[in-house]
């Protein structure tokens, strides 16, 4: 049996308003609510209404042949609410049909995975959480933020339950092996693995509606013959990209709806493939190989490394700011406290001061909004001051306070002292008890 994967990744961060030094300890309300509510208005209209409408016509038409798959971050389920509900309905409908899975992944699309064990393990549980809740499904497979992956991230993402993962295809963790197999990871044969095709995909997603690329245009025909000549032997085919592929990125005028809309028909009626779900893979198929990945990889750039996100050494210095809380945010009780550390993590806040501009397509919505990465940098450190006291000003359980090493070192040198000079004086006999 041969399959394609179709995998959608949606995101949307609260995007930060522009906040000055002098609003640090006056204004404590971060986010631009203008843009976060029109930026969605108009994708909602360009890509998410109709592509999810198109899919669901697909669903009914290939009565359980054709399958997708979604992975829809907490901060693009939370606006969804707030102000496009048409948009959380049409999600619904299509998980109704029992047609399309949801994976797991960061609830904010964060880089915790990077940076603390017991954060990342939370942020998975909150949006494993808030898929069953809006869409009654359970996550049973795990894809991180940009598809950031290590071994070390492998053994987290087992140790949470999950038995697969979806990571890109990097040619230098894959070296003369192909993406379109199942793998395994090399510390736990029990995780396997996943791997986007970015060739494939980046054809769809980057390379549409490019008249200089020299197969354009890409039609749905095309695409099926390209399938039916991979080499015999593989196996599996994912193509990943996000879902504002379809509408806002390549629009409507470039025939994506069109493509998309042929697509299953091609590869059914041409190929020898299937369209089916990343769990249904993980439990019928069989690893062909382990795969070692000791170093970070991600779906970024030609070095598909984590540069994009902490790359120069603004972006490091505001990730640390942000990062020296994770720690006490486990005695915080403050609900807004907490929910701004969790929309502060967003991974684009430190996306936007990279000085690389940007290798990875520079699509609409991941567009800098910021003059200078300089700017981004101000902006955000400044949002960080005024969080800083806010922190430190607010209660706290008193069973959940948490020493730093440094603190907890001192606290163990000065009772220690004080319990030898105990023993000292009863041994003396200058005291009794």
């Amino acid at each position: 049996m041969k399959n394609i994967c179709l995998h959608f990744q949606v995101h949307l961060p609260f995007k930060l308003r522009t906040y000055r030094f002098f609003d640090i300890g006056t204004d404590h309300y971060y986010y631009d609510d203008f843009l976060n509510k029109s930026t969605l208005l108009r994708v909602a209209k360009s890509s998410y209404i109709p592509m999810n409408t198109l899919l669901l016509d697909l669903i009914k038409k290939h009565k359980g042949k054709f399958k997708v798959n979604f992975s829809i971050s907490g901060s693009a389920i939370e606006q969804f609410e707030k102000y496009t509900p048409e948009v959380i309905e049409s999600f619904q409908e299509l998980a109704k049909t029992g047609k399309v899975e949801f994976l797991a992944q960061p609830y904010n699309y964060s880089l915790a995975s990077i940076k603390s064990e017991e954060e990342f393990r939370k942020q998975v549980e909150m949006h494993s959480n808030k898929i069953r809740e809006v869409f009654n499904k359970t996550p049973k497979v795990f894809h991180n933020a940009h598809y950031i992956y290590s071994d070390y991230i492998g053994d987290m993402v087992l140790n949470m339950g999950y038995k697969g993962i979806l990571i890109e295809g990097a040619r230098h963790i894959l070296g003369w092996k192909s993406p379109n197999f199942l793998y395994c990871s090399a510390n736990n044969p029990k995780l396997k693995i996943l791997l986007r095709n970015y060739k494939m995909s980046d054809d769809i997603a980057l390379r549409f509606s490019n008249q200089a690329w020299d197969q354009w245009p890409l039609t749905a025909d095309k695409m099926a013959g390209w399938i039916k000549n991979l080499p015999q032997d593989e196996e599996i085919l994912n193509l990943c990209m996000d879902y504002e592929t379809f509408g806002e990125y390549q629009h409507k005028s470039t025939g994506i709806f069109d493509f998309m809309k042929t697509l299953p028909d091609a590869i059914l009626n041409h190929t020898d493939f299937s369209f089916t779900t990343f769990s249904e893979i993980i439990k019928d198929g069989q690893p062909v190989s382990v795969l070692s990945v000791p170093n970070t990889t991600s779906c970024a750039d030609e070095e598909r490394d984590i540069s994009p996100w902490l790359g120069n050494n603004l972006q490091r210095e505001a990730f640390d700011a942000l990062y020296k809380h994770v720690d006490t945010m486990h005695a915080i009780t403050d609900e807004y406290i907490l929910q701004d550390w969790k929309y502060l993590q967003n991974s684009d806040n430190f996306y936007y001061m990279s000085t690389k501009f940007f290798a990875d397509g520079n699509t609409p919505l991941k567009a800098n909004p910021y003059p200078t990465p300089y700017e981004a940098f101000i902006n955000f450190m400044n949002v960080i001051g005024d969080f800083n006291e806010r922190v430190k000003k607010a209660p706290k359980t008193h069973e959940q306070i948490q020493f730093s090493k440094e603190e907890l070192d001192q606290e163990i040198a000065k009772h220690t002292a004080a319990l030898e000079q105990l023993i000292e004086l009863k041994t003396k006999g200058n005291i009794k008890k």
